[in-house]
């Protein structure tokens, strides 16, 4: 008899509770595009934006003059409705795993007051040093900010 391939398991929306930090953003005219609601890439832009933001005013990342810094190794979103400009975005964040130079980031991003993600997604930053762009042990600053945004991993 022969064997059936496993089916992927579909994505689904997450729950806005399922995020220890909610971030505000605004859609910009920009952001759409010609089928009337914001481009797949701006999304990612948002991810940068939330955590990125979200860590500097924790102290954890100077990114001007910090030694330390992270580059995207990976990303990916899913997508369950649309966003469009006017609109503020909610962007959701927690952290799945923290590595010794590593962070698995996630990410969901909800129409405001709604309890459902209209997206939801991952990144993973490799902490490197700025000059060498080697892997580095995570800072503590970094450790500590990130602390209160670990939950449980929400990978198979």
């Amino acid at each position: 008899m022969p064997i059936s391939p496993s089916q992927p398991v579909r994505a689904q929306p997450q729950q806005r509770g399922a995020y220890p930090i909610l971030r505000q953003i605004s859609t910009r005219w920009s952001d759409n595009d010609v089928y009337g609601h914001v481009n797949n890439v701006v999304y990612y832009s948002w991810f940068d934006t939330a955590v990125n933001a979200y860590l500097i005013e924790q102290g954890a990342l100077d990114i001007h003059g910090g030694q330390t810094i992270g580059l995207v190794i990976e990303t990916q979103c899913n997508y369950f409705a649309p966003l469009a400009f006017p609109q503020t975005v909610e962007a959701g964040i927690r952290v799945a795993h923290i590595g010794s130079s590593s962070v698995r980031y996630e990410v969901g991003l909800f129409a405001a007051g709604e309890a459902q993600s209209a997206a939801a997604g991952h990144f993973v930053h490799v902490y490197v040093d700025r000059e060498t762009r080697r892997p580095v042990a995570l800072p503590v600053a970094l450790r500590a900010a990130l602390e209160p945004l670990r939950v449980l991993s929400r990978q198979g």
